[in-house]
């Protein structure tokens, strides 16, 4: 191991293009990404550096540097999310890694502090991250705020075919109508990813071109209404991912997968929140598991507040009392009192009844991916019973979805 009088002499900078090559190297080595991986993701040989050329002129990469040697790096990306109806700018944290000869030195941590300054600093108020290790991530304030189901349904649970006025059609994967569709979608639904250009080449980066297939399908008035994307493989139809703005297409994308009765055995597919697929189905017998899928954490605890939409309830005023491990900024009171019906006030006095919380369980909390009530009865939350029941009322219902990766 590196003796930690070197630690000294380590400087700490931003991952310019100019370090691609040592930039993608860490990567590979830190996530082994084989030659293998990157052929059966369509990748020719040395198109991945190309790929990931853009990723570094848009992210805010950063990284410990021994002389001009990158040694250990982050990288956030830019995004914009749904919270509960609101737009929200979102840092993405991802390409986390340090050489094994680095570790302990506390290089990561003194990144993701700079990381989370220049995230406040930019007005991302939020960030997620897909976790290599839930508890270190949750050491450093994060929480997990959505899940991921999978489901198998046999061949004989499939839906029986339903009549209705719309149609499905099979489209190239990046058809407009797709994009048109999770657009309208990702607007309605909390949690979920604001995808442009980017983003969707990042959706799509780690699949085979081969395996991509969608089929959308259209209303009476031919307007696109719901999607899903998939591959068949053997005698499985593998759905990544299926997208409806109502029931009617949601059963006529099934009636697409259904029609596939003789071609397979077994349908798998995912879902990114708490949908009831089971309860939905004729027989709802079907295989379910389900894991914890993406992290969050707020960066900036006053600026997110700001813009949240509370329920107003007549509600009396409270404040927060937050602890948080890395963003020293958010470590205090912060009161909330309404003003009128439309409008509340972010204050640094101690008003009402006090809430004490870290900023794992605040964020997990506004995100709704648990209520109020749930933190007190784990001993997370500390407050009066009466403004318990405040935060029940304020806080949406609604729990993420996301079902993007990076």
């Amino acid at each position: 191991m590196v003796n930690h009088k070197l630690r000294n002499s380590l400087i700490i900078k931003t991952v310019g293009v100019e370090f691609l090559d040592q930039h993608n190297e860490l990567l590979r080595y830190v996530f082994q990404v084989t030659n293998k991986i990157l052929e059966d993701s369509g990748y020719e040989e040395g198109e991945i550096i190309r790929t990931k050329r853009p990723i570094l002129e848009r992210a805010d990469v950063i990284g410990w540097f021994n002389k001009d040697q990158l040694i250990s790096q982050i990288s956030i990306y830019p995004c914009k999310v749904n919270i509960h109806g609101k737009t929200y700018k979102m840092g993405g944290l991802t390409g986390v890694g340090t050489y094994p000869e680095y570790a302990n030195l506390g290089l990561m941590n003194d990144l993701i502090k700079v990381g989370l300054e220049n995230m406040k600093s930019k007005g991302q108020t939020i960030s997620y991250l897909y976790p290599y290790s839930v508890p270190y991530y949750k050491r450093k304030g994060w929480e997990i705020m959505s899940d991921h189901l999978t489901y198998v349904i046999k061949d004989s649970q499939l839906p029986k075919p339903v009549d209705l006025p719309g149609y499905v059609e099979r489209l190239p994967v990046n058809h407009k109508d797709i994009i048109i569709t999770y657009n309208q979608f990702a607007k309605t639904n909390h949690g979920a990813l604001i995808r442009g250009s980017f983003e969707w080449e990042e959706y799509w980066r780690w699949e085979n071109e081969e395996e991509r297939h969608a089929a959308v399908y259209y209303d009476q008035q031919s307007q696109p209404k719901g999607y899903v994307l998939y591959w068949i493989s053997g005698d499985v139809f593998n759905i990544k991912e299926m997208i409806y703005l109502n029931m009617e297409s949601q059963k006529g994308l099934w009636n697409f997968i259904s029609a596939h009765y003789s071609m397979v055995n077994t349908v798998k597919g995912n879902i990114y929140k708490n949908d009831p697929l089971a309860f939905l189905m004729e027989d709802s017998q079907i295989t379910q598991t389900i894991r914890p899928y993406f992290m969050a954490r707020i960066v900036d605890v006053k600026a997110f507040l700001l813009k949240y939409p509370f329920q107003y309830s007549s509600t009396q005023p409270f404040h927060f009392k937050i602890t948080d491990p890395l963003a020293e900024w958010n470590n205090g009171i912060f009161g909330i009192r309404w003003v009128n019906k439309d409008k509340f006030q972010v204050l640094n006095d101690p008003i009402g009844d006090s809430v004490e919380v870290d900023i794992r369980t605040l964020t997990a909390m506004l995100m709704s991916y648990r209520s109020p009530s749930y933190f007190y009865k784990i001993e997370r939350l500390k407050t009066t019973l009466d403004t318990l029941r405040i935060l029940e009322d304020i806080i949406p219902e609604e729990q993420p979805y996301f079902s993007d990766y990076f």
